[in-house]
C-alpha cells in the first residue's frame, strides 16, 4: 500500500510534468508552422514601397518590399558565427537611406563565408549610387546570447548579434524598426538561402510525441505495479 501511495505521489508530480513538456514542443511546432503559413501567403501579394515613416513591424512582417535608396557604407557590419551548409561565415548588415528622405532601414545583404584566417574580415563590397531592390521584411531578433560584452561606445565592423537598439544609437538617422532580407535576384548581395520559420517543426513535433509516451509509460507502469500479483 505504501509503494501504491509513493507511486501515485510521484505521478501527480511526472504526468504533469510530461504532458506540460509536451504540449511546449507541439506549441513550438504549430507557431513555426504558422509563422511559415503567414510568409507563404503574404511574400506572394504584390510588393509594397517601403514607406518612409515609421513603420508598423507587425503590417509589414513577410511581405515582399520595395527599396529605393542609397546604402550607407559606413555603418555596414558583419554579423559573426552565421553557418551555411556546415561553414562559417557572417551575415552582411547594410542601412539604405531610402530615396527622398532620411529614414533609412537594414538590409541583410546575405551570408559570406568566413576567411580561413577568421581574424581577418571578408571583402563585403557595397554598390554604389541609387540602387532598387525588393526583399522580404523580417522582425529584428530581441533576444539573443553574447559570448562578450559589445562595446558600449564607438564603432564595431563585426558584431555577434545584430541588436537594433544598438545600431539605433551608434547612427545619428531614423531607422526603421525591421529588417528587410534582400531577394536573391536583387544585386549587391551574396548567399540568401533564407532559413523556413517551421525549419525543425517536425522535430519538435516528435520531441512532442516523446513527452507524450513518457507520460502514457510512467502511468502504465505504476498501473501494473498496483494490480500485479504479489
Amino acid at each position: 500500500m505504501r509503494v501504491a501511495i509513493l507511486g501515485g505521489l510521484l505521478q501527480l508530480l511526472l504526468i504533469p510534468a510530461f504532458i506540460s513538456l509536451g504540449l511546449w514542443q507541439w506549441n513550438k511546432a504549430e507557431s513555426k508552422t504558422a509563422l511559415q503559413a503567414s510568409l507563404d501567403t503574404r511574400s506572394h501579394d504584390a510588393a509594397i514601397a517601403m514607406p518612409t515613416t515609421p513603420a508598423d513591424i507587425e503590417a509589414l512582417r513577410h511581405r515582399r518590399v520595395i527599396l529605393r535608396g542609397h546604402f550607407d557604407a559606413s555603418r555596414q557590419v558583419l554579423i559573426d558565427n552565421r553557418l551555411h551548409r556546415e561553414q562559417a561565415g557572417y551575415h552582411v548588415i547594410t542601412p539604405l537611406r531610402l530615396e527622398g528622405s532620411d529614414m533609412h532601414v537594414l538590409v541583410n545583404r546575405g551570408w559570406l563565408r568566413a576567411p580561413a584566417d577568421h581574424a581577418r574580415q571578408p571583402d563585403a563590397p557595397v554598390p554604389a549610387g541609387e540602387v532598387e531592390l525588393t526583399g522580404i521584411v523580417a522582425a529584428p531578433t530581441s533576444r539573443f546570447f553574447n559570448l562578450a560584452a559589445q562595446p558600449s561606445s564607438g564603432w564595431e565592423p563585426v558584431w555577434q548579434n545584430l541588436d537594433l537598439e544598438r545600431f539605433r544609437s551608434a547612427v545619428a538617422y531614423p531607422l526603421q524598426p525591421l529588417i528587410v532580407q534582400l531577394d536573391a535576384q536583387s544585386p549587391g548581395g551574396f548567399v540568401r538561402e533564407w532559413p523556413r520559420p517551421d525549419e525543425r517543426a517536425d522535430r519538435h513535433r516528435s520531441y512532442a510525441l516523446q513527452w507524450f509516451g513518457f507520460a502514457v509509460a510512467s502511468l502504465g507502469i505504476w498501473g501494473y505495479f498496483l494490480v500485479r500479483k504479489p
